[in-house]
């Protein structure tokens, strides 16, 4: 006899604010802990521009908050951890909310390779070379197409993630406190090249009912279940989201993690060598001695050329004191040809911009 397939929920919650997607994140994640709700694959789309910082992330040191307030750019936190992002109705969000034992992992590394090669074989079926890019990206030739993250309640965990259709790079940039801003133009030209979206790549946006499709027909192969579709939250799961939905639109949840700016300063440096001229904008936090991102642009060749965000994505997150380390290792499993430009001129680099720290922070904080 053949066993039955496992049947799991697909919710399509169409648009929705942010603080509605926060409030959803935490009531369906708690009726799953508590056996009120099956294992869940949802979309949503999102029906204003926010900026969502993780939910450890002080708003303060992640986002522009005066550009966000005067462009009507609502500030949300997640309940997930990870990094601020920006949204819009050009993003498509979908969510897992599955127990341990399905996944058969408690490793948050290993659980994101799974689902993000599941989630890049759901979009390579539109006509995209999606791939997974390690910690938890998702790129199409070296650029990025969504990112992803996830938390744990008990024995159940959300992993979430953030597609791009036809986003707009300049309002990001603006909206964040990542380095590139500060470069103006040619950092709008750089984060084009790190970042793809569906439209650019295809010629036009996807029907919505073809991304969803296929994303759930690669989760539903994956895992050896059927979705069987609703149309909305059960009545426990409401209840649920609307208190919470009553606590995350208040100021004290979205301002709950408070650190100053200054401990998260913005630093840039300059470094000439041989093989051209070579920029790098450090994002730092200072507290925890943490890379929070780097970026490197100037007028040098290597190949592939994919290379720069490989050592970028390498240096995310990484420890401030030990970034010569991180930069070495990273060098040497990796093979690239450079013309005239050696590992030491990256480090070089960031030496330049670090020295600001010990001149007094010359850096702009943002």
């Amino acid at each position: 006899m053949i066993a039955e397939r496992a049947r799991w929920r697909v919710i399509d919650f169409g648009p929705r604010t942010a603080a509605q997607y926060v409030a959803t994140n935490r009531a369906i994640l708690e009726a799953r802990q508590q056996g009120l709700a099956p294992n869940t694959l949802s979309f949503l789309s999102f029906s204003e521009p926010a900026a969502l910082v993780g939910f450890h992330q002080s708003v303060d040191q992640e986002l522009r908050r005066d550009y966000c307030q005067a462009h009507g750019i609502t500030i949300q936190r997640r309940v997930s951890g990870g990094g601020a992002l920006y949204v819009d109705s050009t993003v498509v969000g979908w969510e897992l909310y599955l127990d341990r034992r399905t996944i058969g992992s408690s490793d948050m590394l290993d659980i994101a390779r799974r689902i993000c090669e599941t989630a890049a074989r759901g979009i390579r079926s539109l006509g995209v070379d999606a791939r997974f890019r390690p910690r938890n990206d998702i790129e199409v030739g070296g650029r990025k197409i969504a990112g992803t993250g996830g938390t744990y309640d008990g024995d159940v965990f959300l992993y979430h993630g953030s597609l791009l259709v036809d986003f707009d790079v300049e309002r990001m940039l603006r909206v964040l406190k990542i380095p590139a801003e500060k470069l103006q133009d040619k950092a709008i030209a750089s984060a084009r090249e790190r970042v793809a979206n569906l439209k650019e790549l295809l010629g036009e946006a996807p029907p919505m009912e073809r991304v969803l499709g296929v994303m759930a027909q690669a989760f539903s192969e994956e895992f050896g279940v059927d979705f069987e579709r609703a149309d909305a939250l059960s009545p426990a799961e409401d209840d649920k989201f609307r208190a919470a939905l009553a606590e995350v639109e208040t100021s004290e949840w979205v301002e709950q993690v408070s650190r100053p700016a200054a401990e998260a300063p913005m630093l840039e440096g300059v470094h000439r060598s041989p093989g051209g001229l070579l920029r790098v904008s450090l994002a730092v936090d200072l507290a925890k001695e943490r890379i929070k991102q780097a970026w490197f642009t100037g007028d040098f060749f290597v190949n592939p050329r994919r290379m720069v965000v490989d050592l970028e994505a390498a240096l995310r997150d990484s420890s401030l004191p030990d970034y010569r380390a991180t930069v070495n290792r990273f060098f040497d499993g990796y093979p690239a040809e450079m013309l005239l430009l050696r590992r030491e001129d990256f480090v070089a680099a960031m030496a330049c911009a670090l020295q600001t720290l010990a001149r007094g922070g010359d850096a702009a904080s943002g």
